[in-house]
């Protein structure tokens, strides 16, 4: 069985720890939900099937009937509160807090810097600039950002990014990027942060509105949907993000770095299931 550390999903480590019991031994549901405190046999069994989920408040217990201890026993438990936090600022907070426990102990955490990639508009905004700014200091960087960002700041996002290898520095002191696009990948932890990335990104399109008509391209429509049509809009949009990151990557000069934001939400509820069928007269 993988050491805890290697799991983000509480029900999966329970699964696989009843599974090694079970190939050693005649261990049972049963068993495991008595050790861990449970008069339902079953309980755990639900648990593992996605047909109950485990309370912050028995977690402990449940380690413990694991045999977890330490910070293994703590990790377990910040497991649970992640997948059942009520709020992204809440499971950012329990990621985090396994991150730094895991640091305290010396292992590493599945997708902890793709999590920290994704948590601040000023990673991608260096990411893309430094490169263009060959011999430039961090002060000339910061300098260079329409975005407030001070020269420490850039200083210390440079490291991370060349620590994460999204940018490599040479000889001579300059960036390169070691590829054209950053993708958030299948890390379960990355959409939290990345929500939290598109309300800042959301926050500076607001700002924008102020440039010039010449610096900035801004629309927006409101359109009557259904489902079929959403989604055939949905893959449009992903179509044409596609085309525009084939167009950027055709070339390796820039003269600006520009935020492209596609939003498509609702404005309404679900008018037929929330106020029945709309009837034609």
């Amino acid at each position: 069985m993988k050491d805890i550390i290697e799991y983000t999903d509480y029900r999966k480590f329970i699964q696989d720890y009843y599974d090694e019991r079970k190939r050693c031994s005649a261990f049972t549901w049963r068993q495991f939900a008595h050790d861990a405190g449970f008069s339902s046999p079953v309980y755990l069994k639900y648990v593992c099937e996605g047909k109950k989920n485990l309370s912050v408040n028995v977690a402990g217990s449940v380690a413990n009937a694991m045999g977890l201890a330490g910070f293994e026993n703590t990790y377990f438990v910040l497991m649970v509160s992640y997948a059942h936090a009520k709020s992204d600022k809440a499971r950012r907070a329990a990621f985090e807090e396994r991150c730094a426990l895991a640091h305290a102990h010396k292992v590493h955490v599945l997708g902890s810097e793709e999590f920290d990639y994704f948590k601040s508009w000023k990673n991608p905004l260096l990411r893309e600039l430094a490169p263009h700014m060959p011999g430039a200091k961090p002060l000339e960087m910061a300098r260079a950002c329409k975005q407030h960002i001070t020269a420490a700041e850039v200083s210390e996002t440079l490291d991370f990014l060349v620590k994460m290898n999204l940018l490599k520095r040479d000889k001579n002191g300059n960036y390169h990027q070691t590829d054209k696009s950053v993708s958030m990948g299948s890390v379960d932890a990355v959409p939290v942060a990345a929500r939290e990335m598109q309300r800042q990104m959301g926050e500076l399109a607001v700002k924008a509105v102020d440039l010039p008509l010449s610096e900035r391209d801004m629309s927006g429509l409101i359109l009557g949907l259904t489902r079929d049509a959403y989604e055939r809009i949905r893959k449009e949009l992903a179509e044409c993000r596609r085309r525009v990151v084939a167009i950027a990557t055709e070339i390796d000069d820039a003269e600006r770095v520009y935020r492209l934001n596609l939003q498509l939400f609702p404005m309404s509820e679900n008018l037929k299931n929330e106020f029945g069928s709309v009837k034609e007269e």
